[in-house]
């Protein structure tokens, strides 16, 4: 007798997984291999994500962390999505490299703000996580002492302007919109001429993808964010999952075990992916469960995303 399947309810949450940033820097580097051939260089992965680096590794793209790892400096280079500090364009040039920048649009603004904020002789606080690239990418904008890096509530409120000028804030662009708020609000309670962005730096598509996980963890029994554990993106939605209802949280990367015995055991379970995670690894999440379990699916959307970015001329 066949055993009967257990039936789950998923809620997937709309929207998830690619931004625009994320699919101009894929775009970037496959035509980059189209119109010069393999191989092509990349400096850092070009979004953090093993599924999508280990495809683009295959296509003939080769990873590094630093230019001087490039054998053959007559070969393009590109620059991840992340951002780099400006030192890297000067040592591209030095190098004499064919190089493509493949930096976010969204995160140039920030390099931009920072930039333009630093001229107008404020000094700057980067809200932002230690030892990220994006972190290191803005960070590396300014001269060195002219920017301070603000982690948490707790650097907000032990923070002291040592410069005596003016000062201005911005952030990366993958932050909790919760956490950050809070943060900015002891700079603003400590510092009440504090100048912030004109636009909020934290992206268009952290945004939507925390508010939609949100919308739906309260109703959910456990929550699974598709994504790698490198991506700072993916690891704020579990937590925005677990403080928004859903404390039976966690992410799911590559060579993760899927906790069937666990999943058995509820009746909801919520489904998103970080922005730098393909919809394929979705898919294969949810096939993995129809192998075991009777699935009924339904899809939460909060908004829909009509944001494209373009691709630099000199590819087309």
């Amino acid at each position: 007798m066949t055993k009967v399947k257990e039936k789950i309810k998923i809620l997937l949450s709309a929207p998830r997984g690619f931004c625009a940033g994320v699919e101009r820097a894929i775009e970037i580097v496959e035509k980059s291999i189209e119109k010069h051939g393999a191989p092509v260089y990349v400096r850092h992965e070009i979004v953090h994500n093993k599924y999508v680096v280990d495809g683009l590794r295959a296509k003939g793209a080769i990873f590094v962390e630093e230019l001087e790892e490039i054998e053959d400096k007559s070969r393009p280079v590109i620059f991840s999505a992340h951002g780099v500090p400006k030192h890297v364009h000067k040592d591209a040039k030095n190098y004499n490299m064919n190089f493509i920048d493949a930096t976010c649009p969204l995160v140039s603004k920030v390099h931009r703000e920072a930039e333009n904020l630093n001229k107008a002789g404020y000094h700057i606080i980067l809200i932002g996580h230690q030892n990220h690239p994006e972190v290191i990418g803005t960070m590396g904008q300014l001269p060195n002492g002219s920017i301070d890096l603000i982690q948490n509530e707790n650097d907000a409120k032990n923070y002291i302007n040592k410069k005596n000028k003016d000062i201005a804030f911005v952030t990366q662009t993958t932050l909790s919109v919760d956490d950050t708020k809070e943060i900015i609000k002891i700079l603003k309670q400590k510092f009440k001429d504090i100048r912030e962005p004109l636009k909020e730096d934290i992206c268009y598509a952290t945004t939507n993808r925390q508010m939609a996980v949100k919308n739906i963890a309260k109703n959910c029994d456990m929550f699974f964010i598709i994504g790698s554990r490198n991506s700072s993106n993916s690891v704020r939605l579990v937590e925005v999952a677990k403080k928004s209802g859903c404390e039976n949280s966690m992410l799911i990367y590559s060579d993760v075990e899927i906790p069937y015995d666990k999943i058995q055991n509820v009746n909801t379970i919520g489904v998103s992916s970080g922005a730098s995670a393909p919809e394929i690894l979705v898919d294969n999440f949810i096939n993995n469960l129809k192998n075991r379990f009777t699935v009924k699916i339904d899809e939460v959307e909060i908004i829909k995303e009509n944001v494209v970015f373009k691709i630099p001329k000199k590819l087309n």
